[in-house]
């Protein structure tokens, strides 16, 4: 049987799909108050109680479970993304026949170089909270593997979109519906697009080879599609005017520092407009080479980018969104 949190959201819940689909043994691990009719129908055991029960007799875990918006405030990062990683991994520990712990990272780790770099690059950490606390939790899983001899392997995704996507098919759809959905330096930066199917493949993939333990990997589907022609595809798609609006990326940098003060400094609720995150995912290549996922595992992406965006625009016309 598998275990997997995080199955309330966009990545968990598809992997969770496909893996009860297959017929799998599938358990979820969720809080009371999540919304699984995602899930509904399908035969999959969900457990509400703490790590340590729901690891019993469980062979591999996948652990999609985290905090991934580019706004929160940093307790909020850091129970979801480095406390939450770490209870779990003490309860794989002291659990018998855990074969995989699998756990879900994000190319973010290497603090947003403006050219994108292999496994081999070590993570950095650039003061921004999302970075800093995933770089953390990923930091409590190697030392879980060297300390307690947990059986380890890392994914590290870039841009994940699809059907359920929050951040970037939900959020950018109803900016673009506003007319507020901004492009960066024309664009013209390669998003390292990965659609959802691919990164749950690649994630199956990764889990059940020998040749992984112990190793990170990079995923994206290598299609070299830009924010251009991500968000005209989106609005195309959805009946709506094409974004028009274009920041320079240094420009963008000082706005969104300007726009985020008043939430940090004076506890607006709410999200600023634009975020300093938003902007480094926009403004820097995220096309994060793949080499090794392909080479030691055999990823190959089977939905191409055109496909996933009929995909993800069917679906946001489907929700209303």
């Amino acid at each position: 049987m598998v275990l997997i949190t995080g199955a309330s959201g966009f990545l968990g819940g598809r992997l969770a799909q496909i893996l009860a689909g297959r017929g799998e043994a599938v358990r979820v691990l969720a809080r009371e108050n999540s919304d699984l009719r995602h899930l509904a129908g399908l035969p999959i055991e969900v457990m509400r109680g703490d790590a340590a029960s729901a690891v019993r007799g469980i062979t591999d875990i996948y652990h999609c479970a985290g905090c991934s918006t580019d706004w929160a405030s940093w307790s909020t990062y850091y129970a979801a993304n480095v406390a939450g990683t770490e209870n779990l991994l003490r309860a794989a520990a002291g659990a018998k026949g855990v074969r995989r712990f699998l756990h879900v990272s994000t190319s973010d780790v290497y603090g947003y170089p403006r050219v994108p770099c292999d496994e081999s690059r070590p993570p950095a950490d650039t003061g921004l909270p999302y970075n800093r606390s995933k770089l953390l939790g990923e930091r409590k899983v190697w030392e879980a593997a060297s300390g307690a001899g947990l059986p380890v392997t890392v994914v590290r995704p870039a841009t994940i979109y699809g059907p359920r996507g929050k951040a970037f098919v939900t959020d950018i759809a109803k900016l673009i519906r506003q007319g507020l959905m901004a492009v960066i330096g024309g664009g013209r930066t390669a998003g390292g697009f990965c659609y959802v199917d691919n990164a749950a493949e690649a994630m199956i993939q990764a889990a059940t080879a020998s040749e992984t333990i112990g190793r990170a990997y990079n995923l994206a589907d290598g299609t070299g599609a830009t924010w251009r022609q991500y968000v005209d595809a989106l609005a195309d798609g959805l009946g709506c005017r094409r974004p028009w609006i274009d920041i320079p990326a240094a420009a963008a940098w000082g706005l969104a520092s300007v726009m985020e003060a008043p939430h940090r400094y004076l506890r607006i609720p709410g999200r600023p407009l634009l975020t300093r995150h938003a902007v480094l995912l926009l403004s820097r290549n995220q096309e994060f080479p793949t080499e090794r996922a392909r080479r030691e595992f055999g990823f190959a992406p089977a939905v191409g980018f055109e496909e996933g965006m009929r995909r993800s625009v069917a679906w946001a016309l489907g929700v209303g969104c």
